[in-house]
């Protein structure tokens, strides 16, 4: 009678006893100065193989997204610019495939290194604000934010800039610290790096500049060398890229104006209002999940105990309040700020524009003065991210199936350009006896034919001003082309077609089909026609 009623106590003790020494383990490692560095970049390291396992599976029925093409495309030549955008975002993508496959997988890690870059460089933006427990927590808070895992699978300029952006904030926060020469030469070479990004980082880098101005503290800051190297040095590094914005007449400006510029008041309303509850929703998840980790990890959990435990307003030695202000009036102005810039000046406001801005929340709550971060809330918010992880793993083949199967409408999604790649190069090749140099066709169609064809011929968009400049007309015509228009899109079949009648008089017009099937489900048939301009004689 005595074991039966002694031995579940004693497994139920046994098993609390080993929750607690995993959740030791974890709060020991996580605020040791020694072993705190290699815990954030061991987490961070699994944390992006985990995610490029699920992106692979859940991506498995499709292409990959035209602006990773487009950044792969980019990288094939490190040029100053490239007609859209700055180049880093390019110089990255070409450096990342001279070392790894032109494969789905490669860009899916790739976009998952970056954000898991980022999580590295905010835990050390995170110790100059608050203690390591804080910080610690904060960069699985992150983590959980759907930019940093299945919202982050497509590596372009606007993923980029988590790599500058966080190194742009930190060499602030030190810059504003140290208020020493080193300390502004970091921080202008940084600023450089951001806008050799994208300009969209302009919002972070007037944050940052009104944040000096407005800081208690700004007197000292403004009076010491830094800020004024800062300035100098990142408009001396810029001058290579000014020089090419010169010679290619400011064409980034100029596509910005074309493309962005809005005449309805009411659609840049509404445009406005989309992009806030867009990242909104986003933010609320590692939110809502932080603040249950912090339950969780108020224990025992009695109802009258737990807001104690993670509420007070007492001392809090764990935040350095000076540079927590800072993070905060950084992190409202860009929050607030691009919002109310798009509604006065009318611009249409992508709501991916906010992947690069909003790095800074979990930071910003964790440094309020008065919560409280209990040891066990490490040991929580690892396990709701570990349980979220591993589920969606374990999900993804069916996601991808289902969303397969229920895509009626998914032309440009499911349509199978990675075939009609391998079958034009083979046509090309056959025919000529020669490597496909250039393809013409709009950017979502001729920017994965760069990537999926064994050749990665350069595309070239018809009538396009904000050329990447990779190629030309003339060279177009000089080394012979393949052009691609696409018969479902009736808007830009007719223009394509036209430009084609115009410089491909002596082409060879041929019709493709193609249809990709994935677990027994087929994807939308795409018929292309493609028009095969031989090589100049």
């Amino acid at each position: 009678m005595s074991t039966v009623s002694t031995l579940p106590a004693a497994r139920r003790t046994s098993r609390k006893l080993t929750i607690r020494r995993i959740a030791a383990w974890v709060a020991s490692r996580a605020t040791s100065p020694g072993t705190g560095l290699w815990l954030v970049i061991g987490f961070a390291l699994v944390h992006a193989i985990l995610w490029t396992l699920i992106l692979i599976r859940l991506k498995a029925a499709q292409d990959v997204h035209m602006d990773v093409a487009e950044a792969y495309a980019w990288g094939q030549r490190f040029l100053l610019g490239y007609g859209k955008h700055p180049p880093l975002s390019g110089w990255i993508a070409g450096v990342w495939f001279r070392i790894f496959p032109v494969t789905n997988w490669s860009t899916y890690a790739l976009a998952m290194a970056t954000v898991s870059f980022a999580l590295v460089v905010c835990w050390l933006i995170a110790l100059r604000v608050v203690d390591r427990r804080r910080a610690f927590f904060m960069v699985v808070m992150l983590a959980l934010y759907p930019i940093f895992n299945f919202k982050g699978f497509k590596y372009n300029a606007d993923l980029a800039q988590l790599v500058p952006l966080p190194l742009l904030v930190l060499a602030y926060l030190n810059a504003f610290e140290k208020r020493t020469v080193k300390s502004g030469l970091w921080l202008g070479f940084a600023g450089m790096l951001a806008l050799m990004t994208k300009y969209w980082v302009v919002t972070m880098i007037g944050a940052i500049g009104l944040a000096a101005l407005i800081h208690p503290q700004r007197m000292q800051f403004l009076r010491s060398p830094a800020p004024w190297v800062a300035i100098g040095t990142m408009v001396v590094a810029m001058i290579p890229h000014l020089v090419w914005l010169e010679e290619v007449n400011f064409v980034p400006f100029t596509y910005a104006g074309d493309v962005y510029a809005l005449s309805s008041r009411a659609l840049n309303v509404q445009l406005v209002i989309g992009y806030i509850v867009h990242n909104v929703g986003l933010l609320a998840i590692p939110v809502v999940l932080g603040l249950v980790a912090l339950l969780l990890g108020s224990v025992p959990w009695r109802p009258s105990d737990v807001l104690a435990r993670i509420w007070s307003r007492g001392p809090n030695p764990g935040v350095n309040r000076p540079q927590a202000l800072n993070v905060w009036i950084i992190q409202s102005i860009v929050a607030i700020g691009p919002a109310l810039g798009a509604l006065a000046f009318e611009v249409y406001i992508k709501t991916d524009w906010g992947i690069p801005l909003f790095f800074l929340v979990p930071l910003a709550l964790v440094a309020i003065p008065s919560l409280r971060v209990p040891r066990m809330a490490l040991f929580s918010i690892t396990a709701v991210w570990f349980v979220a992880t591993v589920a969606t793993l374990i999900a993804a083949p069916s996601i991808a199936t289902q969303e397969m199967a229920s895509s009626h409408n998914g032309a440009s999604t499911y349509a199978a350009r990675s075939e009609l790649a391998r079958e034009l190069t083979e046509t090309w090749q056959a025919k000529f006896h020669s490597r496909w140099a250039v393809v013409v066709a709009r950017s979502d169609i001729g920017e994965p034919m760069t990537f999926y064809s064994p050749d990665h011929p350069a595309s070239l968009v018809p009538g396009e001003a904000w050329s990447s400049g990779l190629t030309s007309l003339d060279e177009a015509r000089r080394l012979g082309f393949i052009g691609v228009c696409d018969t479902t899109d009736p808007v830009f079949l007719k223009p394509c077609e036209a430009w084609m009648a115009e410089n491909a008089r002596d082409a060879e017009p041929l019709v493709m089909t193609t249809m990709r099937f994935f677990n027994g489900h087929p994807g939308p048939s795409t018929v292309w026609k493609v028009y095969l301009v031989p090589p100049a004689k």
